[in-house]
C-alpha cells in the first residue's frame, strides 16, 4: 500500500531545503577564498618594486679617474697612528688617479732603510699605506678628515720562515780530500749531525723583502651585501656606516721568489727597498688568487714540494716568451707520444706468445733499473706524483717479466722463493744462446764502471748513509750506462739476421720522442751526463733503422703477435686441399 501523498511531500521538503543551504554556504567560503588568493599575487606582480632592493648592493666608494693622494709609513708596530712622525714617513705621492692605466698611475721609488738592533734580532717591520682623496688627509685627528674619503692597509715588511735544515749528508769515509772551504763546510754539517738537533723546534729566520708592489684593484662591481663571492670577501674593506666598498689594497708579491729574500742578522747594516705603486685589473687580481691558491693546495697534498712554485714562476720570468710557447707544444707532442709507446707496449706485451728473437735478459735488467729508480726516490724524499708513475712503471716492467719468462714459486726449501725459468720459444733458435754471449761481455764492462763510479762516489762525495751511498752509485749507473740494456738485442738481430720480431710501432713513437728529447737537449739546461744520454739514444735507435734496411723480412720468424708468415701460407694450402676434397665427395 503507497504512502499518502502529504507523508512523501512532507519529507522531502526539509531535505531538499537543506541541501540548497550546504550549496550556498559552500560556494560563500570557496569564493572568499578565491578572492584572497588573486589579490595576494595581484599585490606581488602589479604592485610597484620597494625602494630597499636597490640599497641591497653595495658599490665602490671612489670613482673611476678619481685622484689620490697616498702615504706610506715604515713601523715596527702592527697598529700605526703616529701620523705627525715624519721620520716614518718614507713616501709621498699626490694625484694618483684611480683605475687609469698610464705613466701618470704608476710611480716608482727606491730607498735605503737602516734596520735597528731590533730588526736585527728579529724584529718586526710594517709598511702602513694610506689613500685618500686629493687634498684630504688619512689622519682620523685631523679636523678636516672624512672616513669615506680615506683608506689603508698594513703589509709586513719582514717574513719568518723556518730554517732549513741541516744536510745530513756526510763523508762515509771520515775524511775527504776537497779543498779547506769544503772541508769546514763539512765540518759544520758533521756538527749538526745530532738527534737532538734534528728532533728539536724548528729555528725561525727573518728575511726582509726587497720589493713592495701596491696594486690598486680596479674593481666597480656591484655585490649584494649578502652575495660577496667567497675568494675576494677576505680582501675587501667595507665602510661600516654606508655599507659600500672601499677600493682594495693587494700587495702583490707573486713574483717575489724566495731566493731574492735576504736574511736579516747582525751583519746588516744598509738594506735596499723598492716601492712601486699601480693599478691592477680584476681578472690578473683574480688570476693571482687562483694560481696561489692552486699551489697551496698541491703543496698540502704533497703534489708539490716546497720552491717547486718558485722555480715554475723562475720559468715564466726569465724564459723567452717564443722558446717558451714552443716548449710547451713540444712537451705536449712528447706527453702525447709518451702516452701511445706507452700503449703499444702493454698490447705487444699482452699479444706477445713467443720469446724467439727478443732478449728475455733486457726485460729483467730493465725492471732491476726501475726498481733502483724507484728506492732512490723514496730515499730523496721526492712527491708522491712523481713516485706513484715510478711505481707503476716498476710494476709494469715486472708484468712483463712474467711474459717474457715463466715465474714459479719454489716450496722445497724452509722458505718459499720464486723461480724464473725460460720458455721452451726462447730457448731454441739460438735465441738465448745469442742473449747470453751478449750479457756476458757486457756485463764485464758494466761491473768496471759501477765498481769505478762506486770508489769515485765514496772517496769525494758525501752522503746520509751507506744504503745512501749504494743507491745513489747504482742510479747513477742506471742513468749514465742504460744504452747497455739495449745492446743485447741488437746482437741477438745481428745473429738471427732478421727484426720481424721487434715491437715496431712502440719503439717509433720512443724514436720521436727521443727527437724531441734532442730538440730539448740544446734549448733547456741540463746536466752534461743527461745530454750525453739524449744522443746516446739515438745512436742506439739509428742501429735499429739500420738492421731493420739490411735485413730482409724472413716469413719464417715469428711477428709480434706470435704467429709467422709460412703459418698463414700452410693454413690457406690446408683450406685449399680441404675444399678440393670436399668437391671429390660430393661429386
Amino acid at each position: 500500500m503507497a504512502p499518502p501523498p502529504a507523508a512523501v511531500d512532507g519529507g522531502e521538503a526539509p531535505q531538499g531545503r537543506q541541501q540548497q543551504q550546504q550549496q550556498q554556504g559552500g560556494f560563500g567560503i570557496t569564493g572568499i577564498i578565491r578572492i584572497a588568493v588573486f589579490l595576494y599575487f595581484a599585490s606581488k606582480f602589479f604592485s610597484p618594486k620597494k625602494p630597499t632592493e636597490s640599497s641591497a648592493l653595495i658599490s665602490n666608494l671612489f670613482q673611476k679617474g678619481q685622484p689620490m693622494d697616498m702615504w706610506l709609513y715604515l713601523s715596527e708596530h702592527e697598529k700605526f697612528n703616529d701620523f705627525g712622525n715624519e721620520a716614518a714617513l718614507v713616501w709621498h705621492e699626490t694625484n694618483i688617479p684611480y683605475s687609469v692605466w698610464g705613466p701618470e698611475s704608476t710611480r716608482l721609488l727606491t730607498l735605503k732603510h737602516h734596520p735597528s738592533e731590533a730588526l736585527k734580532h728579529n724584529g718586526s717591520l710594517y709598511a702602513h699605506v694610506f689613500f685618500a682623496h686629493s687634498g684630504y688627509s688619512p689622519d682620523p685627528s685631523d679636523p678636516e678628515y672624512q672616513p669615506q674619503a680615506a683608506f689603508g692597509r698594513t703589509h709586513p715588511v719582514v717574513v719568518y720562515l723556518p730554517k732549513k735544515r741541516a744536510d745530513k749528508k756526510k763523508s762515509l769515509l771520515g775524511s775527504s780530500p776537497d779543498s779547506g772551504e769544503d772541508q769546514a763546510a763539512s765540518k759544520v754539517v758533521d756538527d749538526t749531525e745530532d738527534d737532538s738537533v734534528d728532533d728539536g723546534p724548528v729555528e725561525w729566520v727573518s728575511y726582509w723583502k726587497p720589493n713592495i708592489t701596491i696594486n690598486l684593484v680596479a674593481d666597480f662591481t656591484q655585490y649584494p651585501k649578502t652575495g660577496i663571492p667567497p675568494n675576494i670577501a677576505p680582501y675587501m674593506n667595507i665602510d661600516p656606516i654606508t655599507g659600500n666598498y672601499y677600493p682594495t689594497v693587494f700587495f702583490n708579491e707573486f713574483w717575489l721568489l724566495r731566493d731574492k729574500l735576504i736574511p736579516l742578522n747582525q751583519t746588516v747594516t744598509e738594506l735596499s727597498l723598492n716601492l712601486e705603486v699601480g693599478p691592477i685589473s680584476m681578472t690578473k687580481w683574480q688570476l693571482f688568487l687562483q694560481i696561489d691558491q692552486s699551489f697551496q693546495i698541491h703543496r698540502s697534498y704533497g703534489s708539490m714540494l716546497e720552491g717547486e712554485a718558485d722555480e715554475l714562476k723562475r720559468v715564466f720570468l726569465e724564459g723567452n716568451p717564443y722558446l717558451l710557447a714552443v716548449t710547451m707544444a713540444v712537451s705536449l707532442l712528447h706527453s702525447v707520444f709518451d702516452f701511445l709507446a706507452f700503449k703499444n707496449d702493454i698490447q705487444f706485451w699482452n699479444k706477445n706468445k713467443s720469446m724467439e728473437g727478443l732478449s728475455a735478459k733486457t726485460v729483467l735488467v730493465s725492471f732491476i733499473c726501475q726498481l733502483i729508480i724507484f728506492l732512490y726516490l723514496l730515499d730523496n724524499d721526492t712527491s708522491w706524483m712523481i713516485l706513484a708513475s715510478s711505481g707503476i712503471g716498476c710494476i709494469i716492467e715486472f708484468w712483463k717479466i712474467g711474459k717474457a719468462m715463466r715465474i714459479e714459486i719454489d716450496r722445497t726449501g724452509r722458505i718459499p722463493m720464486l723461480r724464473l725459468r725460460d720458455r721452451e720459444s726462447y730457448v731454441r733458435n739460438k735465441t738465448k744462446e745469442y742473449d747470453d754471449i751478449a750479457m756476458k761481455y757486457l756485463c764485464y764492462v758494466l761491473f768496471l764502471l759501477v765498481v769505478g763510479l762506486c770508489i769515485y762516489s765514496l772517496m769525494y762525495e758525501r752522503h746520509k748513509s751507506w744504503y745512501s751511498w749504494i743507491l745513489s752509485s747504482l742510479t747513477s749507473c742506471v742513468y749514465m750506462f742504460g744504452f747497455i740494456m739495449m745492446c743485447p738485442q741488437l746482437f741477438i738481430n745481428y745473429k738471427l739476421k732478421s727484426v720481424a720480431h721487434l715491437p715496431w710501432r712502440q719503439m717509433t713513437y720512443k724514436f720521436l720522442n727521443t727527437i724531441i728529447d734532442d730538440l730539448f737537449a740544446f734549448v733547456i739546461k741540463m746536466p752534461t751526463l743527461h745530454r750525453l744520454s739524449v744522443f746516446r739514444d739515438d745512436l742506439i735507435f739509428l742501429i735499429y733503422i739500420y738492421q731493420r734496411w739490411i735485413y730482409p723480412v724472413d716469413k719464417k720468424r715469428v711477428n709480434e703477435f706470435g704467429f709467422g708468415g709460412e703459418d698463414d701460407q700452410a693454413v690457406q694450402s690446408a683450406d685449399v686441399d680441404a675444399a678440393k676434397e670436399e668437391e671429390k665427395k660430393t661429386n
